[in-house]
């Protein structure tokens, strides 16, 4: 996906949409643990270390790959962009994650 952004003339950025990514393998060995213990029922989220909008995010894809867009703001309606735009799915409590989404860029890109 985002290298498809990265080719569009104007990238959309949905404005005040925020996210907390963290790596894959972390999630797959949490999971891993879970899969391989006791039921647990209902457990806690996990999260990056850093919030970003989705705005940054792209722009520092961008850079990190040499390329320059424009990013175009966008509002989304609807209940579900309300939702995010206040924070509904980040976990800044959870935040066990390690790698940060600059050190993913660096070992990736």
């Amino acid at each position: 996906m985002a290298r498809a952004l990265a080719r569009l003339p104007v990238i959309p950025a949905p404005t005040g949409a925020r996210f907390q990514p963290i790596e894959a393998t972390e999630v797959a060995e949490r999971m891993a643990r879970l899969a391989l213990g006791e039921p647990s029922g209902l457990v806690p989220d996990l999260a990056g270390p850093r919030i970003y909008t989705f705005a940054e995010l792209v722009s520092s894809y961008l850079s990190a790959t040499g390329r320059r867009r424009p990013l175009l703001p966008v509002h989304i309606p609807g209940q579900a962009a309300r939702a995010i735009r206040a924070g509904a799915n980040l976990a800044p409590d959870r935040a066990v994650g390690k790698r940060t989404w600059e050190e993913y860029l660096a070992d990736r890109i």
